[in-house]
């Protein structure tokens, strides 16, 4: 039977893997589906951007949104990484990843306790966005991955501010998820042992949103806030 034949606007449902995408260690777990990679990006807004500088590795926490088969990365024009994403060419050699930990495996003996996770690594070359359009968007972006709804309920960021804020485009092309599901692997041996053993799940949750004391008292809760 014959394929339907797929167009540059439709994407492949699986990014191919290579020596960088490929597990050294439990090369099971790991997944190149598209959708997969892609839940779990828009699940969070927090990653780890690793990169070298002067020769040594630097692991930076920050803020990302996902549009479409890029990713955005937030950073200050004063961070050393982001203006050498904007000096060197082609960019910044970067790998960037994201983790979320869903339930602590406990099991009876020590060396079998895990934790159940899922997790992309995103390998490639950062760019300094430029372009103020693609920059606001990128912006906008960043804000509504974390708040949805919020950029539009907030004062967009004027000259001075753009000024001072760098977004990195990063190309989702060398992409891997990995990820650990199920209960406890504990030895046959060990079974008997009279240890608990099980998963305890791991949930993130909000609290009641805290106005700020300068608030009108008329000022209402926004209906895409937690806790109306």
């Amino acid at each position: 039977m014959q394929g339907t034949a797929r167009t540059p606007s439709q994407p492949a449902t699986a990014y191919t893997p290579t020596d960088r995408t490929v597990p050294t260690r439990s090369a099971e777990r790991a997944s190149y589906d598209r959708e997969l990679v892609h839940a779990i990006l828009d699940e969070t807004y927090v990653c780890h951007l690793g990169f070298v500088r002067d020769g040594a590795p630097v692991v930076l926490p920050t803020l990302y949104a996902r549009v479409g088969e890029v990713l955005y990365v937030h950073g200050s024009t004063g961070s050393r990484p982001l203006r050498a994403a904007g000096q060197a060419d082609p960019g910044l050699p970067v790998c960037l990843t994201v983790t979320h930990v869903d339930g602590l495996v406990l099991a009876r003996s020590a060396f079998h306790h895990s934790i159940n996770y899922r997790s992309v690594m995103v390998h490639g070359v950062a760019r300094d966005v430029t372009d103020p359009e693609e920059k606001r968007r990128a912006l906008d972006a960043l804000v509504d991955h974390v708040v949805p709804g919020r950029s539009a309920d907030s004062r967009p960021a004027d000259k001075k501010e753009l000024a001072a804020t760098a977004v990195l485009r990063l190309e989702l092309d060398e992409v891997s998820a990995k990820l650990r599901t199920g209960g406890v692997n504990d030895e046959p041996k060990d079974l008997a042992l009279p240890h608990w053993a099980g998963v305890v799940p791991v949930h993130r949750t909000y609290g009641t949103p805290i106005p700020d004391p300068g608030l009108a008292a008329d000022t209402a809760l926004p209906g895409y806030l937690p806790g109306r």
